[in-house]
């Protein structure tokens, strides 16, 4: 993985949030936990693994903190220190880390995906109401060089890694209801659970060098 300086989510968050993004393998130093189970990966793995735990470092000492031991939870969340809420994500020829102290946001989730249609099939399974198929062709309509399904697929793994810290419950895509727009979105998250409430949340996103990437930053006291 090679190239230039990254700038994607940096432009997409305030500046309560500190990100570290990179094109290029970063020589991150593993905590012994984090070395076991990357002796088991393969190479690509290992280098998106070790990476994306380097742009956690760098994104962590903007607020002052020194990177924990990140062995992926449950279901594949990062451990942050005390305090301080984060998201992570890595796809092809990019990497990136955000983070931010609780006291100024609830919660965060970010996503990356490369600039290239959703494997056949995959559509279906994202998006799951008329509202959203008619919202891609509209926003295709607009923007021709953006690859909107991946683009909501995208949004919603962000939507993803904001609620699961929070809630620590599978949130599927069907339970998400995304409205696109050009740099933006909107979306109204539905808790699966019996009586489960609707949450409204907004994002931006942004296309560079072949590169999508969104975010989703809820303020704090805006969750609960």
């Amino acid at each position: 993985m090679s190239g230039g300086p990254a700038r994607l989510l940096t432009e997409l968050v305030p500046g309560s949030v500190s990100v570290a993004e990179t094109r290029e393998e970063l020589d991150e130093a593993l905590h012994g936990e984090e070395a076991a189970l990357a002796e088991r990966m393969s190479d690509r793995r290992c280098r998106e693994f070790t990476t994306v735990r380097g742009c956690a470092r760098r994104a962590l000492r903007g607020l002052g903190h020194r990177r924990p031991p990140m062995v992926p939870g449950g279901a594949g969340e990062p451990a942050w220190p005390a305090g301080v809420v984060g998201s992570m994500t890595h796809c092809e020829r990019y990497r990136a880390a955000a983070v931010a102290r609780q006291e100024d946001v609830d919660c965060l989730g970010i996503d990356a995906e490369p600039n290239a249609p959703l494997p056949a099939g995959v559509l279906a399974r994202v998006a799951t109401t008329p509202e959203e198929i008619g919202g891609l062709g509209r926003l295709a309509a607009e923007r021709p060089d953006v690859a909107v399904d991946r683009l909501l697929f995208s949004v919603k793994e962000s939507l993803y890694k904001a609620w699961y810290p929070r809630e620590a419950r599978w949130l599927g895509f069907g339970d998400a209801l995304v409205r696109l727009a050009d740099g933006e979105f909107t979306a109204d998250l539905t808790d699966p659970r019996p009586g489960g409430r609707t949450r409204r949340l907004h994002g931006r996103w942004i296309l560079a060098e072949g590169t999508i990437a969104t975010a989703v930053v809820v303020p704090a006291g805006r969750w609960a």
